[in-house]
């Protein structure tokens, strides 16, 4: 991975930072976007969107960029960003700590960088081919995985959800892109959801990867583009649910 790449990353994270840490817990209002439930949007979510993008069109104005709040800019070159300025909206608007940034490079259509940047808790995760620091916990075992999953309720089928609750030795809620980032860092071991859009995903693909970790569709393939994701911490563990699933 080019260090030029990487390092503006980090950039567009900070960036990204200074938009959305001084609008936390002030009580902010929030838009619905609209859909069956409530789905929030901010100023914090806008305004961050749109420094990332004035940097993207600044200094790489041949890469595309696919943001989440606003309409997708065609690249002319392989590379493109995918943007998802608060993935946790709820939990930001609730003044909770565990909202994240995600960006993620894609190279001819596929994640070849995820960043995940956890502003109120000063952390930040970054993957690629070849990338060292994070590694997962190595469970090969649902029996004793720390399982997460963002909103139960989101399982079109109940009985799915609860055949993984049953077999897992504890779960946590509630997490949305985070949980990913810990699983990477190996204080989680499973991560199962469904109906995440692309830049749900993108930057966490690369994350799990570069950690040693297993990420893939529900089929045990890798076609996300139903939005149903399982990330663990190793292949063996991510079959079984898998299995489990089935």
């Amino acid at each position: 991975m080019n260090p030029e790449l990487v390092a503006f990353a980090h950039r567009l994270a900070d960036a990204a930072r200074a938009e959305t840490l001084p609008r936390w817990r002030t009580g902010l209002d929030a838009d619905d976007k609209g859909g069956r439930d409530f789905d929030p949007v901010t100023d914090a979510d806008r305004e961050a969107e749109r420094a990332m993008r004035a940097l993207i069109e600044a200094e790489y104005p041949e890469h595309g960029i696919a943001g989440e709040e606003f309409p997708d800019r065609a690249a002319s070159g392989p590379f493109c960003w995918s943007l998802d300025p608060v993935d946790g909206t709820r939990s930001f608007i609730c003044g909770l700590p565990n909202w994240v940034t995600l960006i993620a490079l894609l190279e001819d259509g596929a994640p070849v960088l995820g960043l995940i940047d956890a502003p109120c808790l000063g952390e930040r995760y970054v993957g690629f081919e070849g990338a060292e620091g994070l590694r997962t916990s190595g469970c090969t075992a649902l029996a004793e995985a720390r399982l997460s999953t963002t909103d139960p309720y989101l399982f079109e089928d109940p009985g799915q959800w609860e055949r993984l609750r049953g077999a897992a030795r504890t779960v946590r809620y509630g997490h949305d892109g985070y949980a990913y980032a810990r699983l990477a860092a190996g204080s989680l071991d499973l991560v199962v959801e469904c109906g995440l859009k692309p830049h749900d995903y993108n930057a966490l693909i690369p994350v799990v990867r570069a950690a040693g970790g297993m990420i893939g569709d529900w089929h045990g393939g890798e076609d996300f583009g139903a939005g149903n994701v399982i990330a663990a911490a190793t292949r063996a563990l991510y079959e079984e649910a898998v299995a489990l699933l089935a």
